[in-house]
């Protein structure tokens, strides 16, 4: 959708200190062809840290980077992939309480790589609906160090720890959010969950996550039904028509992207075909910022966007493209351009 006057005003970030992938492999927990399949150099681990409060530092930051007042905060979307803390008890309320957001509509987004895509398309028609000067805060946080993961194979990329925030605003700001889509695959659902049972979750019993086993027991399934073809090609149209659809809603087309900022995961990734589409090559991605600090779940656009900013890669007037794949399966990607209304040219210092 063309989204209308949406600004990020603010964003801000908390990533942990780096592990290295080669100490990875020299421990055992990771092989070195595994390694040269993902291609990463090494994941952000926060330890025994909580993803809450690894948000809060996010948000935390991205209000300063604003200069703003929490008082003007309307809706709180908190996106996560993975457990966040206690069963039964829900993440975004410790922000509430710790930020004093007092009575707003605080939510959970539970839509995997994509959540803060899916934010952004609630939180635009939400803002426009209420006071010009009230704001969105939407956040991202996982902490995958937990027994149920091997955060250097349980993918075909390796899993970082983190949270990115951004502030939306309707009054203009460093960024302007253009237009952002999302189209479905419904025919692919199976791909993260093949070969599982659907009950009990066996993450209940111990089990340790698997997403490579299961991604490879879906395509050896419908390669032997012969549907392997159709559905490859569905998702590709899809991404496609996403595309296209974005990127003339925003007004413009491929030749005037500057940058791209993708899902942290390797370059053979499913993610990685949103360059071909547009015909960007991979130079003008993120991908030497991602692979050193893992991929960290719906975080990644914000982070990716944060980089280009904090380290002058991007000025005023450039076109930003972000896109990603989430588990269901849903494409998304979005159009940003940066702005930088006060004229300076200078880079995001928030760090």
């Amino acid at each position: 959708m063309q989204t209308p006057e949406l600004w990020i005003t603010g964003l801000g970030r908390f990533v942990p200190e780096t592990e290295s992938v080669r100490d990875a492999v020299r421990a055992g927990l990771c092989t070195a062809e595994e390694a040269a399949e993902h291609q990463m150099t090494g994941a952000a681990v926060a330890g025994d840290l909580p993803a809450p409060e690894m948000a809060l530092r996010a948000a935390r930051d991205a209000l300063a980077d604003a200069g703003a007042d929490p008082a003007a905060v309307r809706l709180l979307l908190y996106a996560d992939t993975w457990h966040q803390g206690p069963d039964g008890w829900f993440p975004q309320y410790h922000l509430h309480r710790e930020l004093d957001l007092g009575d707003i509509v605080a939510l959970e987004v539970r839509q995997g790589c994509n959540g803060l895509f899916n934010a952004l398309e609630l939180a635009a028609p939400y803002l426009a609906a209420g006071p010009s000067g009230g704001t969105a805060l939407l956040v991202a946080a996982d902490n995958y160090g937990t027994p149920g993961v091997n955060r250097w194979r349980s993918g075909d990329f390796v899993f970082g720890d983190g949270a990115g925030a951004l502030l939306l605003g309707r009054t203009p700001g460093r960024v302007r959010v253009l237009s952002v889509g999302t189209a479905a695959v419904p025919e692919m659902e199976g791909l993260h969950r093949f070969g599982e049972p659907d009950f009990p979750p066996r993450a209940t019993v111990g089990a340790t996550l698997d997403l490579r086993s299961r991604m490879e027991k879906f395509t050896a399934h419908v390669e032997e039904t012969g549907d392997g073809t159709r559905l490859w090609v569905t998702l590709q149209k899809k991404m496609i028509l996403l595309a296209g659809r974005v990127l003339g809603e925003a007004g413009i087309v491929p030749g005037d992207v500057a940058r791209v900022v993708l899902n942290s995961l390797a370059p053979g990734a499913q993610e990685h075909r949103w360059l071909e589409i547009m015909g960007i090559g991979p130079e003008r991605s993120t991908w030497d910022y991602a692979r050193g600090i893992g991929h960290i779940g719906a975080s990644d656009p914000v982070l990716g966007l944060h980089h280009l900013l904090s380290t002058g890669a991007v000025a005023p007037g450039d076109h930003v493209v972000l896109g990603g794949i989430g588990s269901g399966l849903t494409v998304s990607c979005a159009v940003v351009r940066v702005e930088d209304p006060a004229g300076e040219g200078a880079a995001w210092t928030s760090t």
